[in-house]
């Protein structure tokens, strides 16, 4: 399972772009990856203070062309 993330350059809003971070080796159920998915954008965010998160969601592992 991955979780997706769409993010924003804070000083330019318009320069964005996707993010995936593995979540589970294993197939997990959504409902789990979307409970778990708050701490790993926070420890996302804080590592990465320029960019800002707008959106996000679960998916599975390795899909490319599904845009959030």
């Amino acid at each position: 399972m991955e979780l997706i993330l769409a993010v924003c350059m804070l000083s330019t809003p318009g320069d964005c772009r996707e993010e995936r971070l593995s979540v589970s080796v294993e197939e997990v159920a959504p409902i789990q990856c979307m409970i778990g998915a708050q701490p790993i954008i926070a420890e996302w965010s804080q590592s990465h203070p320029k960019w800002k998160v707008e959106r996000w969601r679960c998916g599975p592992a390795g899909r490319d062309g599904y845009r959030i």
